[in-house]
């Protein structure tokens, strides 16, 4: 099966300082996988060099098979930026409507009505039907961070990235969030989501890694709730598997 995301041996470094070292990921159709590290462990960094923000500066980058320096098929891929709510009140006043069309801008040759009903069927997916002409600051941060997945999935995309989606937002919101993510990938779409979250979004994860400037995990999610020592989760096993459906 060819892997939806492959990293070969990928490699970053901010003004000389090592983020990445020969770093390999592979997820395929369907894999729901969790991120985890330390603080300045590299891992927004990698999600930026697959989603063609970055560029590696050793190793390769593939996409549904293909380089990435050749991928063009940017549709089929979702990404909610780190602290994108943070944003909201720095922007012009844009309408939820607005704020999800955005997620359009690869799906060029679309009529209006056809953009219309795409961002409706995507509120729709993320449970806020109706809300397309209130204002992005008038939400609560929960509802703010739906309407940017919302955007991420108003391109129909088959991989959907995430990073740290739930800073800031209450316990609650969070729960929901990932019982929403949960659902989506029931559906097919594949997942990497960068987290701090681990009890809650222990729920819904197959896989874990563990980055820290080096993959020093990635595999089946029970097998990380058996040993979390290896990500330094000291005496967490526990708690991890207690949350697991």
């Amino acid at each position: 099966m060819t892997p939806v995301v492959e990293a070969e041996k990928v490699s970053f470094a901010y003004d000389g300082e090592p983020v990445l070292e020969e770093v390999t990921l592979k997820l395929f159709l369907g894999d729901f996988c969790a991120l985890i590290g330390p603080n300045g462990s590299g891992k927004s960094t990698l999600l930026k060099i697959l989603v063609g923000l970055l560029r590696p500066q050793e190793g390769r980058v593939r996409l549904f098979g293909k380089d990435l320096e050749e991928f063009r098929e940017w549709h089929r891929v979702g990404y909610v930026p780190q602290k994108v709510t943070a944003l909201v009140d720095r922007v012009l006043p844009l309408t939820v409507a607005e704020a999800v069309a955005l997620g359009l801008v690869a799906r060029r040759g679309l009529s209006a009505k056809e953009r219309r009903l795409r961002v409706a069927r995507a509120l729709e997916r993320v449970g806020l039907s109706g809300m397309e002409g209130r204002l992005l600051r008038e939400l609560s941060g929960g509802q703010q961070q739906r309407v940017f997945l919302a955007r991420a999935l108003v391109g129909e995309p088959e991989l959907l990235l995430l990073d740290e989606p739930t800073t800031g937002v209450d316990f609650a919101s969070q729960e929901r969030f990932y019982e929403l993510l949960g659902n989506l990938n029931r559906e097919g779409i594949t997942i990497l989501i960068v987290t701090h979250d681990i009890g809650v979004v222990d729920r819904h994860v197959k896989q874990v890694a563990c980055l820290n400037r080096r993959l020093v995990f990635h595999g089946d999610h029970l097998e990380f709730c058996r040993h979390p020592e290896v990500c330094g989760f000291t005496g967490a096993g526990h708690h991890l598997v207690g949350h697991r459906h």
